[in-house]
């Protein structure tokens, strides 16, 4: 199994993992209409028999209901497996008292006394300010109720602040999670990436199929809607997929070439990134099992240049 450290000094987890947004989830993802809580078990114990144990949620996906559904399932199992989860800034929650009492209801909720990774959402400062959120999260750290910390959706500049204020309280920031995909290279351009090289910080990449659009499902010639949230997305018209259809072309090439779906070759690129790890989201048991399989092998150096040449108008 390919791995990669959470950070300098954290533990090494499937350089792949499965996000759970849409676990719970019935507004954007339409939760309890297309798929209900016997899939995602499925998706759940698929995932571990192909060997990716690492499961990104947070406590605003299904309003807690995604982990919710992690903690029933993780009570099911005797194998080890990593949970990520996200405090979400909100303005009410004003002081460290707020993070203390958010990180106990994940717990809760999960089943755990403590969770692999703690990020926070949003950059958001309200009234708490970063200072006081860093240091409530080493706080935490120091009392074994989390074991790394990360931020999510972070500017550079942002990350580069936070890392020293939890370096001031003898912590790593071990995780930055942000978009990143074929279609969303924005971290290549605007320092994100650079910086979290240089300060031995790890990128989660969310929606590293870009919501389903490099699956090879969605195509200018058979235009199908998508449920939910999505169907009013621009990018799923056939507008909108013709203006990616380089992409989609190359994908469909190099399928043939390597016997891999669309999906694991773009997720299969992202890896190649280096202290990339993409969290692709699985609503059943095929969803999982085709994720996983984009570990275990990689594309030519000529073929990630070929699909980084054709991406470029995605770097902005």
């Amino acid at each position: 199994m390919q791995t990669v450290k959470l950070g300098i000094n954290g533990p090494e987890v499937p350089a792949l993992g499965i996000g759970t947004w849409a676990w719970g989830d019935n507004f954007f993802w339409s939760y309890g209409q297309e798929y209900d809580s016997n899939d995602l078990k499925e998706a759940f114990t698929t995932a571990l028999e192909e060997g990716v144990n690492f499961f990104d949620t947070a406590e605003i996906y299904g309003l807690g209901e995604s982990e919710r559904l992690l903690g029933q399932f993780l009570a099911q199992t005797e194998k080890t497996v990593y949970i990520a989860t996200k405090y979400f800034p909100l303005p009410w929650r004003w002081n460290s008292q707020a993070v203390s009492d958010t990180l106990t209801a994940s717990l809760e909720r999960l089943k755990l006394s403590q969770v692999t990774l703690y990020q926070v959402h949003w950059p958001f400062d309200f009234l708490m300010g970063q200072p006081t959120l860093m240091s409530a999260l080493a706080h935490e750290v120091k009392k074994g109720r989390i074991l790394t910390v990360g931020v999510s959706n972070y500017s550079a500049i942002q990350m580069k602040e936070a890392h020293r204020l939890l370096a001031e309280q003898g912590v790593p920031l071990a995780v930055n999670q942000v978009r990143y995909s074929l279609l969303s290279r924005q971290i290549e351009s605007d320092g994100i990436l650079t910086t979290a090289k240089e300060l031995g910080v790890t990128i989660l990449a969310y929606s590293p199929l870009a919501q389903g659009l490099l699956t090879g499902k969605y195509t200018p010639e058979t235009v199908e809607n998508p449920k939910g949230a999505r169907r009013i997305d621009p990018r799923f018209t056939r507008k909108g997929l013709e203006k990616i259809s380089p992409i989609l072309n190359v994908l469909n090439q190099l399928t043939q070439k390597y016997q891999r779906t669309a999906a694991q070759i773009s997720l299969n690129w992202l890896i190649a990134q280096e202290d990339v790890i993409p969290i692709p989201g699985a609503k059943n048991a095929a969803q999982a099992r085709q994720n996983a399989g984009a570990l275990g092998w990689s594309l030519s150096c000529e073929d990630r240049e070929l699909l980084d040449q054709v991406s470029r108008p995605w770097l902005k």
